[in-house]
Protein backbone atom coordinates (compact mmCIF):
# COMPACT_ATOMS: atom_id res chain seq x y z
CA UNK A 1 0.00 0.00 0.00
CA UNK A 2 1.34 3.45 -1.22
CA UNK A 3 2.35 5.66 1.83
CA UNK A 4 0.30 9.62 1.37
CA UNK A 5 0.04 12.58 3.19
CA UNK A 6 -3.34 12.17 4.45
CA UNK A 7 -2.49 8.45 5.95
CA UNK A 8 0.62 10.26 7.94
CA UNK A 9 -1.85 13.50 8.96
CA UNK A 10 -4.28 10.61 10.10
CA UNK A 11 -1.67 8.80 12.01
CA UNK A 12 -0.66 12.64 13.39
CA UNK A 13 -4.22 12.86 14.73
CA UNK A 14 -4.14 9.41 16.50
CA UNK A 15 -0.52 10.18 18.06
CA UNK A 16 -1.40 10.11 21.70
CA UNK A 17 2.50 11.97 21.94
CA UNK A 18 1.48 14.61 19.84
CA UNK A 19 1.03 17.00 22.57
CA UNK A 20 4.51 17.34 23.62
CA UNK A 21 5.08 19.08 20.20
CA UNK A 22 3.82 22.24 22.27
CA UNK A 23 6.56 22.09 24.70
CA UNK A 24 9.31 23.09 22.31
CA UNK A 25 10.08 26.04 20.17
CA UNK A 26 9.76 25.31 16.28
CA UNK A 27 10.48 27.61 13.88
CA UNK A 28 7.72 27.54 11.62
CA UNK A 29 8.51 26.35 7.70
CA UNK A 30 11.15 24.05 9.16
CA UNK A 31 11.14 20.15 9.36
CA UNK A 32 14.00 19.64 12.11
CA UNK A 33 15.37 16.03 12.03
CA UNK A 34 18.81 16.72 13.49
CA UNK A 35 17.21 16.09 17.51
CA UNK A 36 19.87 13.48 17.97
CA UNK A 37 22.84 16.27 17.35
CA UNK A 38 20.79 18.66 19.08
CA UNK A 39 17.50 19.26 20.84
CA UNK A 40 15.76 21.95 20.09
CA UNK A 41 14.78 24.43 22.75
CA UNK A 42 12.11 23.46 25.41
CA UNK A 43 9.54 26.51 25.96
CA UNK A 44 9.75 25.71 29.56
CA UNK A 45 13.59 26.88 29.56
CA UNK A 46 13.91 30.33 29.09
CA UNK A 47 11.57 30.84 32.28
CA UNK A 48 13.31 28.68 34.37
CA UNK A 49 17.05 30.16 33.63
CA UNK A 50 15.13 33.29 34.08
CA UNK A 51 13.84 32.28 37.30
CA UNK A 52 17.39 30.95 38.79
CA UNK A 53 19.22 34.39 37.18
CA UNK A 54 17.03 36.48 38.85
CA UNK A 55 15.63 35.05 41.95
CA UNK A 56 18.42 32.80 42.83
CA UNK A 57 21.30 34.22 42.04
CA UNK A 58 20.40 37.88 41.58
CA UNK A 59 18.61 37.85 45.23
CA UNK A 60 20.15 34.99 46.95
CA UNK A 61 23.40 35.15 45.68
CA UNK A 62 25.63 32.99 47.85
CA UNK A 63 23.38 32.12 49.81
CA UNK A 64 21.37 29.92 47.55
CA UNK A 65 24.17 26.77 47.00
CA UNK A 66 22.09 26.02 50.72
CA UNK A 67 18.21 28.36 50.38
CA UNK A 68 18.27 26.78 46.73
CA UNK A 69 19.29 23.83 46.87
CA UNK A 70 22.59 24.43 44.20
CA UNK A 71 24.66 21.89 46.61
CA UNK A 72 23.37 18.06 45.36
CA UNK A 73 21.98 19.28 41.86
CA UNK A 74 24.20 17.19 40.36
CA UNK A 75 23.15 14.16 42.23
CA UNK A 76 19.36 15.39 42.40
CA UNK A 77 19.30 15.71 38.42
CA UNK A 78 21.45 12.33 38.26
CA UNK A 79 19.05 10.22 39.76
CA UNK A 80 16.33 12.16 37.30
CA UNK A 81 18.79 10.78 34.29
CA UNK A 82 18.97 7.58 36.31
CA UNK A 83 14.89 6.99 35.86
CA UNK A 84 15.11 7.49 32.15
CA UNK A 85 18.48 4.78 31.84
CA UNK A 86 16.52 1.71 33.83
CA UNK A 87 18.98 2.69 36.51
CA UNK A 88 18.79 3.29 40.58
CA UNK A 89 18.45 6.09 42.26
CA UNK A 90 22.32 7.19 43.53
CA UNK A 91 23.86 5.68 40.47
CA UNK A 92 24.35 8.84 38.50
CA UNK A 93 25.41 12.48 38.43
CA UNK A 94 24.92 15.12 36.13
CA UNK A 95 28.74 16.73 35.56
CA UNK A 96 31.19 17.67 32.87
CA UNK A 97 31.16 16.33 29.60
CA UNK A 98 30.89 13.27 28.30
CA UNK A 99 35.06 13.46 26.83
CA UNK A 100 35.93 14.38 30.41
CA UNK A 101 33.83 11.76 31.83
CA UNK A 102 34.95 9.08 29.50
CA UNK A 103 38.39 9.72 30.89
CA UNK A 104 37.02 9.51 34.33
CA UNK A 105 35.39 6.17 34.04
CA UNK A 106 38.26 4.84 31.75
CA UNK A 107 40.70 5.39 34.56
CA UNK A 108 38.34 3.68 36.89
CA UNK A 109 37.86 0.50 35.27
CA UNK A 110 41.51 -0.26 34.44
CA UNK A 111 41.64 0.21 38.21
CA UNK A 112 38.93 -2.22 39.10
CA UNK A 113 40.95 -4.61 36.93
CA UNK A 114 44.61 -4.72 37.44
CA UNK A 115 46.80 -6.88 35.42
CA UNK A 116 44.93 -5.83 32.71
CA UNK A 117 46.10 -3.13 30.43
CA UNK A 118 43.24 -2.86 27.39
CA UNK A 119 40.95 -0.87 26.61
CA UNK A 120 38.95 -2.32 23.56
CA UNK A 121 36.63 -0.69 21.03
CA UNK A 122 34.83 -0.77 17.92
CA UNK A 123 36.40 0.67 15.08
CA UNK A 124 33.54 2.88 13.53
CA UNK A 125 32.30 4.43 17.02
CA UNK A 126 32.62 8.46 17.58
CA UNK A 127 35.95 9.33 17.18
CA UNK A 128 36.30 11.22 20.62
CA UNK A 129 36.10 7.90 21.93
CA UNK A 130 38.99 6.86 20.99
CA UNK A 131 40.67 10.11 21.32
CA UNK A 132 40.09 9.94 24.72
CA UNK A 133 41.33 6.26 25.37
CA UNK A 134 44.14 7.10 23.18
CA UNK A 135 45.20 10.36 25.87
CA UNK A 136 44.87 8.24 28.42
CA UNK A 137 46.37 5.20 27.41
CA UNK A 138 49.73 7.62 26.56
CA UNK A 139 49.58 9.07 30.05
CA UNK A 140 50.07 5.87 31.60
CA UNK A 141 52.54 4.40 29.29
CA UNK A 142 53.19 0.65 28.15
CA UNK A 143 51.85 -1.81 28.57
CA UNK A 144 48.66 0.20 28.15
CA UNK A 145 46.83 -0.41 24.93
CA UNK A 146 43.90 0.58 22.86
CA UNK A 147 42.66 -2.08 20.75
CA UNK A 148 40.51 -1.54 18.11
CA UNK A 149 37.75 -4.71 17.08
CA UNK A 150 35.89 -4.68 14.04
CA UNK A 151 32.40 -3.67 13.63
CA UNK A 152 30.66 -6.52 14.92
CA UNK A 153 33.58 -8.24 16.20
CA UNK A 154 33.66 -7.41 19.85
CA UNK A 155 33.11 -10.18 21.37
CA UNK A 156 35.82 -12.60 19.88
CA UNK A 157 38.36 -9.98 20.57
CA UNK A 158 37.79 -9.99 24.32
CA UNK A 159 41.23 -11.72 25.58
CA UNK A 160 42.15 -12.02 29.40
CA UNK A 161 44.24 -8.79 28.85
CA UNK A 162 40.92 -6.63 28.33
CA UNK A 163 40.32 -4.68 31.31
CA UNK A 164 37.21 -2.60 29.90
CA UNK A 165 35.00 -2.55 26.42
CA UNK A 166 34.13 0.80 25.64
CA UNK A 167 30.98 1.08 22.95
CA UNK A 168 28.37 3.07 22.05
CA UNK A 169 25.51 1.70 22.63
CA UNK A 170 23.79 3.70 19.56
CA UNK A 171 26.29 3.75 16.35
CA UNK A 172 26.12 7.66 15.64
CA UNK A 173 26.22 7.55 11.74
CA UNK A 174 24.21 4.47 10.63
CA UNK A 175 21.99 4.05 14.07
CA UNK A 176 23.23 0.45 14.58
CA UNK A 177 22.53 -0.78 18.19
CA UNK A 178 24.43 -2.63 20.12
CA UNK A 179 22.30 -5.65 22.46
CA UNK A 180 23.54 -4.31 25.27
CA UNK A 181 22.55 -7.22 27.85
CA UNK A 182 24.51 -9.89 25.60
CA UNK A 183 27.59 -7.88 25.37
CA UNK A 184 27.79 -7.53 29.10
CA UNK A 185 27.33 -10.72 29.42
CA UNK A 186 29.89 -12.00 27.36
CA UNK A 187 32.32 -9.23 28.42
CA UNK A 188 31.60 -10.48 32.16
CA UNK A 189 32.61 -13.94 31.30
CA UNK A 190 35.65 -12.71 29.84
CA UNK A 191 36.37 -10.95 33.24
CA UNK A 192 36.06 -7.90 31.83
CA UNK A 193 34.00 -4.01 32.38
CA UNK A 194 31.91 -2.61 29.82
CA UNK A 195 31.94 1.26 29.69
CA UNK A 196 28.51 2.21 27.44
CA UNK A 197 28.34 5.61 25.83
CA UNK A 198 24.82 6.50 25.52
CA UNK A 199 25.27 9.71 23.49
CA UNK A 200 22.34 8.27 20.84
CA UNK A 201 20.21 6.27 23.30
CA UNK A 202 19.46 8.80 26.70
CA UNK A 203 15.73 9.88 26.03
CA UNK A 204 15.52 8.33 22.85
CA UNK A 205 15.46 4.09 23.24
CA UNK A 206 14.85 2.24 26.37
CA UNK A 207 18.04 1.45 27.97
CA UNK A 208 17.77 -0.66 31.15
CA UNK A 209 21.25 -0.42 32.89
CA UNK A 210 20.29 -2.24 35.52
CA UNK A 211 18.35 -5.12 33.64
CA UNK A 212 21.58 -5.14 31.54
CA UNK A 213 23.36 -5.90 34.71
CA UNK A 214 26.18 -2.83 33.15
CA UNK A 215 29.20 -1.66 34.53
CA UNK A 216 29.40 1.68 33.63
CA UNK A 217 28.05 4.60 31.21
CA UNK A 218 28.67 7.93 29.78
CA UNK A 219 26.13 10.41 28.38
CA UNK A 220 25.22 13.80 26.92
CA UNK A 221 22.30 16.31 27.58
CA UNK A 222 22.19 18.52 24.31
CA UNK A 223 20.76 15.72 21.88
CA UNK A 224 17.58 13.73 22.67
CA UNK A 225 17.38 15.25 26.36
CA UNK A 226 17.21 18.89 24.57
CA UNK A 227 19.64 20.24 27.54
CA UNK A 228 20.89 22.90 25.30
CA UNK A 229 24.27 23.53 23.05
CA UNK A 230 26.91 22.16 25.50
CA UNK A 231 24.74 20.71 28.42
CA UNK A 232 25.73 19.05 31.06
CA UNK A 233 27.11 15.94 30.50
CA UNK A 234 26.36 12.26 32.79
CA UNK A 235 27.78 9.38 34.72
CA UNK A 236 26.85 6.23 35.54
CA UNK A 237 28.46 3.19 38.31
CA UNK A 238 26.88 0.31 38.94
CA UNK A 239 26.54 0.40 42.80
CA UNK A 240 28.78 -2.96 43.40
CA UNK A 241 31.66 -0.63 42.18
CA UNK A 242 30.96 3.04 43.82
CA UNK A 243 32.97 1.91 47.00
CA UNK A 244 36.32 1.12 45.35
CA UNK A 245 36.25 3.27 41.92
CA UNK A 246 39.19 5.42 42.16
CA UNK A 247 38.40 8.85 39.78
CA UNK A 248 41.36 9.90 38.66
CA UNK A 249 40.34 13.97 38.77
CA UNK A 250 39.80 14.48 42.55
CA UNK A 251 37.90 17.38 43.21
CA UNK A 252 36.35 18.93 46.28
CA UNK A 253 32.98 18.61 45.79
CA UNK A 254 34.06 15.03 45.04
CA UNK A 255 35.43 14.92 48.51
CA UNK A 256 33.84 13.42 51.75
CA UNK A 257 34.10 16.46 53.70
CA UNK A 258 34.08 19.18 50.96
CA UNK A 259 33.83 22.42 53.17
CA UNK A 260 36.47 20.67 55.91
CA UNK A 261 39.17 21.90 53.54
CA UNK A 262 41.26 18.71 54.79
CA UNK A 263 45.10 18.96 53.53
CA UNK A 264 44.31 15.59 51.98
CA UNK A 265 41.66 14.09 49.23
CA UNK A 266 39.10 11.09 51.38
CA UNK A 267 36.72 10.33 48.67
CA UNK A 268 32.93 10.95 49.17
CA UNK A 269 30.85 7.86 49.90
CA UNK A 270 29.17 6.82 46.29
CA UNK A 271 28.26 8.36 42.87
CA UNK A 272 29.16 11.67 44.70
CA UNK A 273 33.25 11.14 44.39
CA UNK A 274 32.66 11.19 40.58
CA UNK A 275 31.72 15.37 41.01
CA UNK A 276 34.89 16.71 40.29
CA UNK A 277 34.01 21.21 40.80
CA UNK A 278 32.19 23.56 40.94
CA UNK A 279 28.62 22.85 39.02
CA UNK A 280 27.35 25.06 36.32
CA UNK A 281 23.97 25.56 38.12
CA UNK A 282 22.40 27.65 34.95
CA UNK A 283 23.54 25.08 32.70
CA UNK A 284 22.31 21.94 35.10
CA UNK A 285 18.94 23.94 35.09
CA UNK A 286 18.73 23.92 31.49
CA UNK A 287 19.28 20.46 31.49
CA UNK A 288 16.44 19.56 33.91
CA UNK A 289 14.00 21.31 31.65
CA UNK A 290 14.13 18.96 28.68
CA UNK A 291 14.73 16.06 31.44
CA UNK A 292 11.46 16.80 33.33
CA UNK A 293 9.71 17.10 29.20
CA UNK A 294 10.97 13.46 29.12
CA UNK A 295 10.70 12.33 32.10
CA UNK A 296 6.55 12.82 31.16
CA UNK A 297 6.33 11.08 28.17
CA UNK A 298 6.13 7.45 28.33
CA UNK A 299 9.23 5.29 26.82
CA UNK A 300 7.07 2.67 25.50
CA UNK A 301 5.55 5.36 23.32
CA UNK A 302 8.05 6.97 22.30
CA UNK A 303 10.03 3.89 20.99
CA UNK A 304 7.15 2.88 19.34
CA UNK A 305 6.16 6.13 17.50
CA UNK A 306 10.69 6.05 16.85
CA UNK A 307 9.94 3.06 15.35
CA UNK A 308 6.99 3.98 13.36
CA UNK A 309 8.40 6.53 12.40
CA UNK A 310 11.58 5.32 11.02
CA UNK A 311 10.22 2.61 9.00
CA UNK A 312 7.78 4.98 7.28
CA UNK A 313 10.85 6.85 6.11
CA UNK A 314 12.82 4.21 4.89
CA UNK A 315 9.57 3.42 3.20
CA UNK A 316 8.99 6.97 1.44
CA UNK A 317 12.60 7.10 0.21
CA UNK A 318 12.11 4.11 -0.95
CA UNK A 319 8.50 4.95 -2.88
CA UNK A 320 9.51 8.18 -3.41
CA UNK A 321 13.02 7.95 -4.54
CA UNK A 322 13.60 5.01 -6.09
CA UNK A 323 16.50 5.46 -8.41
CA UNK A 324 18.27 7.86 -6.67
CA UNK A 325 21.45 5.99 -5.31
CA UNK A 326 20.81 6.22 -2.05
CA UNK A 327 21.50 3.29 0.31
CA UNK A 328 19.87 2.43 3.69
CA UNK A 329 22.66 1.89 6.00
CA UNK A 330 20.61 1.56 9.21
CA UNK A 331 19.27 -1.58 10.74
CA UNK A 332 15.67 -2.68 9.25
CA UNK A 333 15.32 -4.99 11.96
CA UNK A 334 13.67 -3.12 15.19
CA UNK A 335 15.48 -4.37 17.90
CA UNK A 336 18.81 -3.50 16.07
CA UNK A 337 18.30 0.14 15.49
CA UNK A 338 18.18 3.41 17.41
CA UNK A 339 16.24 6.46 16.92
CA UNK A 340 17.77 7.83 13.41
CA UNK A 341 17.79 6.64 9.45
CA UNK A 342 20.92 7.14 7.50
CA UNK A 343 21.31 6.62 4.08
CA UNK A 344 25.02 6.91 1.60
CA UNK A 345 25.32 8.80 -1.49
CA UNK A 346 28.33 9.89 -3.03
CA UNK A 347 26.67 12.92 -2.96
CA UNK A 348 25.70 13.40 0.16
CA UNK A 349 27.37 16.47 1.51
CA UNK A 350 25.93 18.08 -1.15
CA UNK A 351 22.11 16.75 -0.62
CA UNK A 352 22.67 17.77 2.85
CA UNK A 353 23.45 21.58 2.12
CA UNK A 354 20.67 21.40 -0.68
CA UNK A 355 18.13 20.12 2.25
CA UNK A 356 19.03 22.17 4.93
CA UNK A 357 18.48 25.52 2.46
CA UNK A 358 15.04 23.83 1.56
CA UNK A 359 14.00 24.27 5.84
CA UNK A 360 14.78 20.06 6.15
CA UNK A 361 17.53 19.78 8.86
CA UNK A 362 19.49 16.78 8.89
CA UNK A 363 23.25 16.32 9.12
CA UNK A 364 25.78 15.05 6.72
CA UNK A 365 28.64 12.78 8.51
CA UNK A 366 31.91 11.96 6.52
CA UNK A 367 32.21 10.53 3.71
CA UNK A 368 29.21 9.56 2.60
CA UNK A 369 25.91 9.56 5.25
CA UNK A 370 23.18 11.24 5.53
CA UNK A 371 21.54 11.24 8.87
CA UNK A 372 17.85 12.02 9.81
CA UNK A 373 17.25 12.02 13.99
CA UNK A 374 13.68 10.32 14.27
CA UNK A 375 12.79 12.35 17.37
CA UNK A 376 9.25 11.50 18.25
CA UNK A 377 8.12 14.38 21.27
CA UNK A 378 8.04 16.78 19.06
CA UNK A 379 8.28 15.09 15.04
CA UNK A 380 5.07 14.61 13.07
CA UNK A 381 4.17 11.78 10.48
CA UNK A 382 3.41 14.75 7.44
CA UNK A 383 6.69 15.93 8.41
CA UNK A 384 7.90 12.66 7.21
CA UNK A 385 6.02 13.20 3.98
CA UNK A 386 7.14 16.74 3.53
CA UNK A 387 11.10 15.92 4.08
CA UNK A 388 11.29 13.25 1.58
CA UNK A 389 9.50 15.17 -1.19
CA UNK A 390 11.98 18.01 -0.78
CA UNK A 391 14.48 14.94 -0.92
CA UNK A 392 12.49 14.24 -4.12
CA UNK A 393 12.92 17.22 -5.81
CA UNK A 394 17.31 17.78 -4.61
CA UNK A 395 18.10 14.91 -5.82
Amino acid sequence: MAITLALLEAMDRADPLALFRDEFTLPEGIVYLDGNSLGPLPRSTPGRVAEVLERDWGEGLIRSWTDAGWLGFPERLGDKIASLLGAAAGTVVAADSTSVNLFKLLAVALHLRPGRQVILAESGDFPTDSYIAEGLVALLGQPHALRLATPGGIVPAIGPDVAVVMLTHVNYRTGAMHDMAAITAAAHAQGALVLWDLAHSAGAVPVGLAAADADLAVGCGYKFLNGGPGAPAFLYVAPRWQQQARFPLTGWLGHADPFGFHPAYQPAAGITRAIVGTPSIIAMTALEAGVDIALRAPMAAVREKSLRQAGLLMALVAQECPDAGLECVTPTEAAARGSQVAFRHRDAQAIMQALIARGVIGDYRAPDIIRFGITPLYLRHADLWHAVAILRTVL
